[in-house]
């Protein structure tokens, strides 16, 4: 798995500065629809570490974040471009939905 845990600690540095764009997984432990996109999350982050980053974040210990991004329901994904929001979806989604978000920008 290639996908890294986002903390508030380090969002500055593995998000808003990063060089490729960021995919953002909003998630909780006991989300069921979360489980279910973690395997797929997991395929993205193996098969375009090189050109995307994969980022999870845990909204029970990372309420902080969760509550700047205004998520109210989870799971839900952001990307990021250079430090910009470039992209947003709630709910479980196909592999290939959510790698068109970011299919643009790479």
């Amino acid at each position: 798995m290639s996908s890294i845990t986002i903390t508030n600690k380090n969002f500055q540095s593995e998000v808003l500065e990063s060089p490729v764009p960021v995919l953002l997984d909003f998630w909780a432990p006991w989300c069921g629809p979360c489980r279910m996109l973690g395997p797929v999350i997991d395929q993205i982050a193996d098969e375009y570490k090189d050109r995307v980053k994969v980022g999870k974040v845990n909204v029970d210990e990372e309420g902080t974040l969760a509550e700047q991004h205004g998520i109210t329901s989870i799971p839900t994904l952001f990307l990021y471009k250079g430090g910009e929001l470039a992209g947003q979806r709630n709910g479980a989604a196909m592999k290939h939905d959510i790698v068109a978000l970011f299919a643009n920008l790479i």
